[in-house]
């Protein structure tokens, strides 16, 4: 936690050590965490492809997933599902090939996933479903289950029930709206317009006003399409008994915030915090403060933001708040430091690369600074234009999710097909720039390590590698700044020798 002067924190958040954080950046980027007994529902597929019922498709990954979670397994849920699909670029009710699936589901972090199909006979519904097993590719028994359209609910807790081997029959698990409204909120998740969805939305809730879900899903759409008065409303109708109703304050803060009261969010989000502390909340009370400006009895930006980061000291984006916060403070050391965190943690954050170099500049170290601008620019175009120390307005990350474990986000075990083949690049001409270097083929072996440089800045080995060959080919300043690269992304004996040397070097 922070001091009275609200420095940087002693404990809590606590620096690992360089060596330590460089291999779990790494482990955790190749090796996708597998939260314990998860099941992932995709939709069931339409085999007939008929219109009239293709909004169940997605209705039963819904009804499964809710179903399984009331009965006591662990199911991702829809929200954490499309993120995941977003993540590897896939539509949320995609039909996916066996192997695409069994693929999503390794990477989202789940031990089965449930799949089948869905078909209607005139008034008459079959589901069918079974679970494959991904550590072992087992493919368990199919059930069969057989209802009225009419009976919807009820279908598919037993579908539920049969898959986990419990009795079919059994006492409801939960009321539902009516069928029709139900229909109407599932076809505004998946209209593909705002003007859709809202219109789908609206009906549901006029059909059953107590469908929290459905106000929660209007917030959504209004929120995107910048209605924030009409979001907050709709946030406002959840009942303050609903097992929603904390996800509901939690985003009426977001649309006071969006709206500017900033007293109204900072006290929404301040009661939520005293009644189950959260690091989203922190964030977000740092959110206010950083841009109402903080004082002494409602603590400053940078307080809680450190909250945040000692609750959960591996998101990058608490990291970033807390040294772009720093940095407007002009507090340059205590920014780099936290800026430098959230890269180790997410050397793919372009705005963090851009805050760090405007940060450096400032402090006077130029060489470094223009470093971090070119990959900056290497990451996004709209960096093209950076330059000096200005440090840009807006940047800070506001947290709209509340309550979900790290360990169990879908997209912080998701590694794109793209990333992984990066990482994999970027170790083979590492690997070619060691044997090369070994065998002193200077020139053949720097462009092998800027090439992996490019591939994967933060690789302690690479800069150390590159500062070794200007070393011994008398670029002694090019091998200072290599050097010291390497030493703060791993301060390793090897890299403060080989520093102590080409300083020792340096003309007088």
């Amino acid at each position: 936690m922070p001091n009275a002067e609200g420095r940087m924190p002693k404990a809590g958040c606590r620096r690992p050590s360089r060596a330590a954080l460089a291999v779990a950046i790494l482990v955790a980027a190749a090796s996708p965490a597998v939260a314990a007994e998860r099941l992932l529902v995709v939709p069931l597929e339409n085999n007939r492809d008929e219109p009239s019922i293709y909004w169940l498709s997605e209705a039963s990954a819904i009804l499964l997933a809710d179903n399984l979670n009331w009965l006591g397994v662990s199911a991702i849920t829809r929200p954490e599902r499309v993120r995941a699909f977003e993540t590897l670029h896939l539509p949320p009710s995609a039909t996916l090939t066996r192997a695409t699936l069994i693929k999503v589901g390794e990477l989202a972090g789940a031990s089965e996933i449930v799949v089948g199909s869905i078909e209607r006979q005139e008034q008459e519904l079959i589901v069918r479903a079974r679970t494959i097993r991904l550590d072992s590719g087992r493919l368990n028994p199919e059930v069969v289950e057989r209802g009225a359209l009419g009976d919807l609910f009820g279908v598919f807790e037993r579908v539920a029930r049969k898959l986990l081997g419990r009795p079919a029959d059994g006492p409801p698990l939960e009321s539902r709206p009516p069928l029709v409204a139900f229909e109407n909120y599932v076809k505004g998740l998946v209209a593909e317009s705002p003007a859709a969805q809202e219109r789908y939305l609206e009906r549901a809730v006029e059909l059953h006003r107590a469908d929290d879900r459905a106000w929660l899903a209007l917030w959504e759409v209004w929120t995107e399409t910048g209605q924030h008065e009409k979001a907050l409303k709709a946030a406002r109708t959840v009942a303050a008994g609903s097992r929603f109703s904390r996800r509901a304050r939690f985003r009426a803060g977001l649309s006071e915030l969006e709206l500017g009261r900033h007293a109204e969010a900072f006290a929404e989000f301040k009661a939520l915090d005293a009644e189950r502390a959260a690091p989203e909340l922190r964030n977000n009370l740092g959110i206010v403060q950083l841009r109402r400006g903080g004082t002494a009895e409602t603590g400053r930006a940078t307080w809680y933001f450190t909250l945040a980061a000692d609750a959960d000291p591996d998101d990058p984006d608490y990291c970033f708040n807390l040294g772009y916060a720093y940095a407007l403070e002009n507090d340059l050391a205590a920014a780099v430091y936290w800026l430098r965190e959230a890269v180790r943690r997410d050397p793919a954050d372009g705005d963090a690369h851009l805050v760090l170099g405007a940060v450096l500049e400032a402090r006077g170290s130029a060489v470094e600074a223009s470093r971090e601008r070119e990959l900056a620019r290497q990451l996004s175009s709209q960096y093209n234009d950076a330059a000096g120390s200005t440090i840009p307005k807006s940047l800070e990350r506001i947290k709209t999710t509340i309550d979900l474990p790290r360990a169990q986000r879908v997209e912080s075990t998701i590694a794109t097909p793209a990333e992984r083949d990066q990482r994999e690049l970027a170790s083979f001409h590492l690997d070619r720039g060691r044997r090369l270097y070994d065998d002193r083929r200077d020139r053949e072996a720097l462009g092998e390590l800027q090439r992996s440089i490019y591939l994967s800045p933060y690789q302690a080995q690479a800069h150390l590698l590159v500062g070794r060959i200007y070393l011994r080919n008398g670029r002694v300043r090019e091998a200072v700044d290599a050097l010291t690269v390497s030493v703060w992304i791993d301060d390793t004996p090897a890299a403060r020798d080989a520093l102590a040397e080409a300083r020792r070097l340096l003309p007088k």
